[in-house]
């Protein structure tokens, strides 16, 4: 079955197919929100949804975040205040959905294609929910928005087929062997390898740190651009420089089937979390979901660079990590959080880990050192209240 069709029957709503779920989310923006508007967002998601939200014409305004899941903190937010908001849903632990009633609301559902809040699958609370074949299901590329109209549909369908560039079979066969390739590494121990070779052949993008780099000066003159979104093509396409690109029928079989395959894993995906949930290092939003089939699980250790490197060494590589936060990063081109520092804590602290490589990466997980308290120690005020 077509990914489309498998996330239609999952969620109940109209869905349509796109090469990425980065085009998701700038379709989904466009089509619900006005140039000028301002959309609340997390300050820790990946480096290319900050461009989509600013190629969309949109203010982004920095939201403080929860220190137990890194996800929106809804108590310290005024949402009159703003015109639309932009869930995260980090590592699967679920936004507070179902708290941001008279707003326009759209879900990242990338990390969280398999989180369910109250047996309703997220991606169904908001106007759209935009989905990534690329996480969960390991497709390599691809992402399915859904949404609740079939006239929604359509005019999204036809904005979609305007942005699309061509395919070619020769890029999907080798997104496909890419896919697998990565894939065998991990489940043969050879990730170490497979690691220096993406680095020496240059698929994976030059990064200051953990964020590619800025350009403030060509960024500015990028979205003085009247061509929205292909002006902004330089800092979307990170490490997916086919976003716009077409796919044809062997990359959309190879995703279906990865699609398909989800609720095999679900269980060894369970079993992981409740493992690594164990640990003193972990996040505290994980005890609330330990029976969701979470995308990774976010410890928060004292040396996560450190952490990073030994895991690394033994053959399990660490990716999603969204150090420094937007406003850090991006200052200029945001509206700065009201109160960054427990972003900061969180974006220098997390160490997310692939629940089905659980068992592996406890070799070196189980010995690290937690991190310092968060900003305020307001997890050890609340203990002590309570």
């Amino acid at each position: 079955m077509s990914p489309e069709k498998l996330l239609a029957a999952r969620t109940g709503r109209e869905s349509v197919y796109l090469p990425s779920n980065r085009l998701g989310l700038y379709l989904a923006l466009r089509h619900w929100c006005t140039p000028g508007q301002r959309l609340l967002m997390s300050p820790i998601s990946a480096d290319e949804i900050l461009f989509l939200v600013l190629a969309a014409g949109l203010v982004p305004v920095i939201a403080p975040i929860s220190v137990l899941d890194g996800n929106i903190e809804l108590a310290r937010v005024t949402l009159s205040a703003v015109d639309a908001v932009l869930t995260t849903n980090l590592y699967g632990l679920p936004d507070e959905v179902m708290a941001m009633a008279g707003v326009v609301v759209i879900e990242d559902v990338a990390h969280a294609a398999e989180t369910s809040v109250g047996g309703r699958p997220l991606g169904t609370f908001g106007a759209a929910g935009v989905f990534s074949l690329s996480k969960h299901a390991g497709a390599g590329s691809g992402g399915v928005l859904v949404v609740e109209s079939a006239a929604d549909r359509r005019a999204l369908e036809r904005e979609r087929d305007l942005l699309l560039q061509p395919g070619a079979l020769r890029r999907d066969l080798l997104t496909v062997a890419t896919s697998v390739g990565r894939r065998l590494a991990l489940k043969l121990d050879m990730a170490r390898p497979a690691i220096r070779l993406a680095r020496a052949l240059g698929l994976q993008e030059p990064r200051e740190g953990y964020r590619i780099a800025l350009r403030p000066d060509e960024l500015r003159e990028a979205l003085s651009s009247p061509l929205g979104l292909p002006a902004l093509d330089a800092w979307v396409r990170a490490d997916l420089h086919d976003y716009r690109c077409s796919r044809g029928a062997v990359a959309r079989w190879y995703q279906g089937r990865r699609l398909e395959r989800l609720p095999a894993d679900r269980a060894r995906r369970l079993a992981g979390v409740a493992r690594l949930a164990e640990l003193p290092t972990v996040a505290e939003g994980v005890l609330h979901h330990v029976d969701q089939p979470l995308f990774r699980v976010p410890l928060l250790v004292a040396d996560r660079d450190g952490a990073v490197a030994a895991l690394e060494r033994r053959g399990i590589p660490t990716g999603y990590l969204y150090h420094p936060p937007y406003d850090d990063y991006a200052e200029p081109f945001v509206e700065p959080s009201t109160a960054p520092e427990a972003a900061r804590w969180w974006a220098r602290h997390v160490l997310p880990v692939d629940p089905l490589y659980a068992e592996r990466a406890l070799q070196v997980v189980e010995s690290l050192l937690p991190a310092p308290p968060p900003p305020g120690d307001r997890l050890l005020d609340r203990a002590a209240a309570a």
